[in-house]
Formats: C-alpha cells, sequence, structure tokens
C-alpha cells in the first residue's frame, strides 16, 4: 500500500543545512495500524509530509499504491491526496465559519466524487458514525476538543479514503477521549482501512498491528533499521 524508498529530506537553515530524513526505506502493507513513535524534532511529521505528499522530497520516492506521489503536480496532488487520504491532524484544522457537517462536505464537494445531495447524506452519516450528528448545525468553537477531532476524522473519511494519515490526533486530549478516538481508529481498521499514526503515547504499542521509531531522521523497527 505505501513504500518509502531511500527518502532523504533536507531543509536549509542559517547554521547549515538539516537532514531531518537520511535516507529511509519503510512500506505499510493493506489493512495494518502502524504507529511511528519519536520523541519532538526526531522527524516524525517529516515522514508524514512525505507520504501525503504536503512536503517536497530532497531524494528518493513515496508510493502510495501504483501512484509515485512526488511525481505529481501541484493541481494533480491536490486532487490525488483528497481522493486517495484521509488526514487527520493533532490541531483539527476545521474551518471556523463553517458548521461541522459543512466541515465534512468540503473535501467531496471538492474532488466532485459525490452529487450535493448525496454529499450532504454521506457527512450525516460520517457525523453518525462518530456519534454526533446531533451536532451537524453547530460551529467547531461550539463543541468540545474531544469532538472537533472526531469531525476531523469524519471529515478525512469524506471520500472514503483507503488510507488515514494521523498526526498526532490524541496529543491534545485528555487519556479518556484518546481511547476513544484509538477505538474509532481500529475500528477503521476492521473496515479495511490501512492507518498511519504519529503518536507520543506508548501504551498504544500493544494496540496496534506494527510499530516504527524514528530516531534522528531513521527508522527503526523491532531495534533494527527498517
Amino acid at each position: 500500500m505505501i513504500r518509502l524508498s531511500q527518502v532523504v529530506k533536507v531543509y536549509p537553515a542559517v547554521s547549515g543545512s538539516f537532514t531531518a530524513l537520511k535516507g529511509v526505506s519503510a512500506e505499510v502493507y493493506p489493512g495494518e495500524f502502524v504507529a511511528i513513535f519519536g520523541k519532538s524534532g526526531a522527524g516524525k511529521t517529516t515522514l508524514v509530509n512525505m507520504i501525503t505528499g504536503v512536503d517536497h522530497l530532497t531524494s528518493g520516492e513515496v508510493w502510495v499504491g501504483d501512484t509515485n506521489v512526488h511525481r505529481l503536480g501541484e493541481s494533480r496532488m491536490a486532487l490525488w491526496r483528497g481522493r486517495s487520504l484521509g488526514v487527520v491532524y493533532q490541531s483539527f484544522h476545521l474551518l471556523p465559519t463553517l458548521s461541522l457537517l459543512d466541515n465534512i462536505m468540503l473535501p467531496m464537494d471538492f474532488c466532485g466524487l459525490y452529487r450535493p445531495w448525496q454529499s450532504r447524506e454521506r457527512a450525516m452519516e460520517l457525523l453518525r458514525q462518530v456519534g454526533l450528528e446531533q451536532h451537524a448545525r453547530k460551529l467547531p468553537a461550539q463543541i468540545s476538543g474531544g469532538q472537533q477531532q472526531r469531525v476531523a476524522i469524519a471529515r478525512a473519511l469524506a471520500n472514503d479514503p483507503p488510507v488515514i494519515v494521523a498526526d498526532e490526533p490524541t496529543g491534545r486530549l485528555d487519556s479518556t477521549t484518546a481511547g476513544v478516538i484509538f477505538d474509532i481508529f481500529n475500528g477503521l481498521v476492521q473496515q479495511g482501512k490501512t492507518i498511519i499514526m504519529v503518536t507520543h503515547d506508548h501504551s498504544l504499542a500493544q494496540r496496534v498491528t506494527r510499530t516504527l521509531t524514528i530516531r534522528d531522521g531513521e527508522v527503526f523497527e523491532n531495534g533494527a533499521a527498517a
């Protein structure tokens, strides 16, 4: 499903260039729930950005399915990302002036995979799946942080992507709410989704298919380089 081959990412800096990823190679298979651990600054978010195509790599290749992600132009990249990936961020990134329902409809309207009446029905169904259909008309500021994250997950599922990429999705939540979010992810894996989740919470290690650790720009699995 996902293959990274010798991925290098170098950032320019005033004091000299900084290599965030040092020839990372890794594979994620269909239906896996993979957790990526690492300290702040280790390169976790950079790795996610390479998979989603949000940032440009310096060298190497990233394949998602049969798509060589970094060979796509900007417009094709945006459309591919909207249709193929669901991305969940720690800070939710919900548009504050749109209702929860409209936030979820937005990626469907952008990609044009559903007719307007279909996207509205699907958005309501996704809100039902995360237990928030009664709040459909509210703005993000009118619900709790945990509820906003559930909406962000529903939005990530809008176009029924095969892959969900989550960057610290429980980092700003209390342990009880984080457990609810994790249960939602587990349910998605049971539905056949592939999930990559960046996290600091090592208590989740026993509840995922596989764990990867990133240290100083290199990825390790079970103590050995991946």
